[in-house]
This record gives structure tokens, C-alpha cells and sequence, in this order.
């Protein structure tokens, strides 16, 4: 029975009101299903991202299917028994690995976030959930093999302090990444949340770089090429660079701060008067979230909200604050607190360090929230000046 015919038999159970004790269940499918009363989808854009529903799921983990997408040439289909990795430069033995050949290297697995450094919609209305308004990061569970592991194969010629990470699009999407990260926590991907890769997220190969921005993680990876100084390229010059004061630009600004955002009370939810619990996700690409801090009076007051384990490096943490609404409109915020001490920083916090004017990237200021007396709940939309 296909999927479709599922779908259609519960929705048929639910429309004529039958008691499901008493007809014959549905047999085993190849693939399981989401209930036909469960559909969360994500909203493509401009043809080169589609964003995940955050206000939609539970927990940490973002199914496979509703990861998010960054894309600058469409998504390449490749034959995994086709595809090299080519690791080479500087190094004693350039080597070509096939998939199959990572695949017998010890396997390591990660949890962590993936997000775009231009995870802001600062164009975003009253009427904006946290989809649209940050829905460029994910998190999944990631396997494969560590870079250590493939350097140690190769052997790193002294000097070699910068990796250049190109992808098979037909952009030929390209990084540099500087040697110490692919010595920490780098691994080349080829699973996800039990799986291999989507095509979407860079099947066969991708890079992961737990914590940096989504553009160094790099999709369809076929080539890794060590050298004595940055590549320079288009991605990190014309491109993925943040303008500051004194017409100057910062390059190289991977790692991503410390952020929140709360997923529920948001747009479009009614509230009733009486408990319920704000609840959201915070992540920090330098460690552990240590605190979330939740405010019910627009930033006048901060509450300590309650977070849930498991607690990870670089990877979204559920936090929750149980909260009785009195019925007069307030304004709901919350702010992230990393293991370093960094503090989520507002709007007017981030315009002073970097100036007003034309910000695409890295920006991730305390967000808010309006409860109006009848109980409607709005996005706080300021321009970014």
C-alpha cells in the first residue's frame, strides 16, 4: 500500500468517526510514515534555501527531511561509486579515497547544530514565525571519519596551516579552513540521524565543522588541499565577510555565537489565560549552553529557565520556563549564556559594535515577542538601523 493510500485510509477513519479497536490495522510498510495528521514542512526560498519549522518539533534533533538548505548551484546527483575525495598538497602521500574506503576507517558520531551565517531574516513582519525568522539551522546526529584519522594517513608536511575544502556542485563551492579546527573536531560525513546523507545535505561526502557557519561545512566534498596560507576565495572575499565601523571587513568570522529563540508562545499561537510553558532552543558554536534567561516583561526582569539534557557542546539545547499569563499584553524575550560567559546581546548592542547599514551575516540579537490582550502573540519587527 503506498503512502498515499495510507494517508488516506486513517484520514477515512478519522473523517467517518470509526473506533479504531474495531477494524484490522494497517500492515508493515517498507518505509514508515508521519501521520497523516502530522505534516511539518519547510518554506523554500529564492530557490536556494529552504528553512527548518522550529516551532513545529520536539527535542533536538531535526528529522532528516526537514533539515535545512543552503544551495548555490542546485543539488548535484552523484554516484557514491563514482565519487573521490582527493586529500593532497602539502603532504608526504596525496591519496584518493573512494567512499567505501572512509567507510573502513574508525567510525566516529557527533551531535551538533549546522547553521547559516545569515540566519536572520531582518526584512521579517509582525506576522513571522521562528521559521521564518531563523529557520536556516538544524541539528543532526553525524557519522564518519575524523580528519586526524585522514591527515595521520597523508602525513602533514611541516608548514601546512590552511586547508582548502571544495565541493562537486557546479559552483564548485569552496572554504578555507585553517589547520586547527581539521585537528580538533572536523570529520568528513557521510551519515546522518542513522542514514546516509540526503542529497540535499551532501551525499556521499560532506565536510562538518561542529559550531563554524553552514558555508565552511562543505557539501559533496571531493577535494582537500593543505597549504602555508588561505585560499582566498570567493566565499570568504566577495562573500561570507561582515562589515564593521571604518569601512573595514571581517574575514574568517566562522564560529557562531551564542544564540536563542523562543518557539512557543510565538506567531500564529492564541494564548489563554492561565499556565503554560515558553519554550525554545539555544546553541552556541564555542561549547555549552550554561543558561537561558527568559524575560515576561520585555527586558525589564530575567528569569532562569530550566534546561533539558542532554546538554552538548555546539549543539542545540532545549530550555523551558513554566508561566501564568494574566491576560495584559506584555513582551516575551530570552537570551542564551555559553560556557565562555558570552551573553546573547541585543539588537542595539550589536549595531554599536558593528555599525548600522548593509548586515548580512552572524547577526543574532535577543528576539521578541508581543502578547496582545486578546491573546495573539507577534513578532517585535524593528528595521536593523
Amino acid at each position: 500500500m503506498s503512502g498515499a493510500a495510507v494517508g488516506g485510509a486513517f484520514a477515512d477513519a478519522r473523517l467517518l468517526g470509526t473506533d479504531p479497536t474495531a477494524i484490522q490495522g494497517l500492515a508493515p510498510q517498507p518505509r514508515g510514515e508521519r501521520s497523516p495528521f502530522e505534516a511539518p514542512q519547510r518554506v523554500p526560498a529564492l530557490n536556494i534555501v529552504s528553512l527548518t519549522p522550529l516551532e513545529q518539533l520536539h527535542g533536538t534533533i531535526t528529522p532528516s527531511d526537514l533539515h535545512f538548505e543552503r544551495h548555490h548551484a542546485g543539488i548535484p546527483q552523484i554516484d557514491p561509486e563514482r565519487h573521490r575525495l582527493l586529500l593532497h598538497g602539502m603532504v608526504e602521500r596525496p591519496i584518493v579515497f573512494t567512499v567505501e574506503d572512509l567507510k573502513r576507517f574508525p567510525a566516529v558520531t557527533r551531535t551538533c547544530f549546522i547553521e547559516c551565517s545569515g540566519n536572520l531574516n531582518v526584512k521579517a513582519n509582525e506576522n513571522s514565525t521562528p521559521q521564518m525568522l531563523c529557520g536556516l539551522t538544524s541539528q543532526s546526529e553525524w557519522t564518519g571519519v575524523s580528519l586526524r584519522t585522514l591527515l595521520r594517513e597523508v602525513g602533514v608536511k611541516p608548514g601546512a596551516t590552511w586547508c582548502l575544502a571544495e565541493g562537486s556542485d557546479a559552483a564548485v563551492m569552496a572554504r578555507s579552513i585553517p589547520m586547527e579546527k581539521l585537528l580538533d573536531d572536523a570529520m568528513v560525513a557521510y551519515a546522518q540521524n542513522g542514514e546516509a546523507l540526503r542529497p540535499a545535505q551532501g551525499y556521499p561526502l560532506r565536510l562538518l565543522l561542529p559550531g563554524w557557519e553552514g558555508n565552511t561545512n562543505v557539501k559533496w566534498l571531493r577535494r582537500l588541499e593543505l597549504s602555508d596560507a588561505p585560499f582566498m576565495t570567493r566565499e570568504e572575499t566577495s562573500k561570507y565577510t561582515d562589515p564593521l565601523k571604518g569601512g573595514v571587513a571581517r574575514q574568517f568570522s566562522v564560529v557562531m555565537d551564542a544564540r536563542s529563540v523562543i518557539t512557543t508562545p510565538t506567531y500564529p499561537k492564541q494564548l489563554e489565560p492561565g499556565w503554560s510553558e515558553i519554550r525554545g532552543i539555544a546553541w552556541s558554536g564555542r561549547g555549552k549552553i550554561v543558561a537561558v534567561e527568559v524575560s515576561t516583561d520585555g527586558g525589564k526582569t530575567w528569569d532562569r529557565a530550566s534546561l533539558q539534557g542532554p546538554i552538548l557542546p555546539k549543539a542545540h539545547t532545549r530550555f523551558g520556563l513554566p508561566w501564568k499569563w494574566d491576560g495584559k499584553p506584555t513582551e516575551l524575550a530570552s537570551r542564551a549564556i555559553d560556557d565562555t560567559g558570552y551573553v546573547q546581546p541585543t539588537k542595539e548592542q550589536l549595531i554599536h559594535a558593528r555599525g548600522p547599514g548593509n548586515q548580512l551575516y552572524h547577526l543574532n540579537p535577543v528576539m521578541h515577542w508581543i502578547v496582545e490582550s486578546d491573546g495573539r502573540v507577534l513578532y517585535k519587527a524593528e528595521p536593523w538601523a
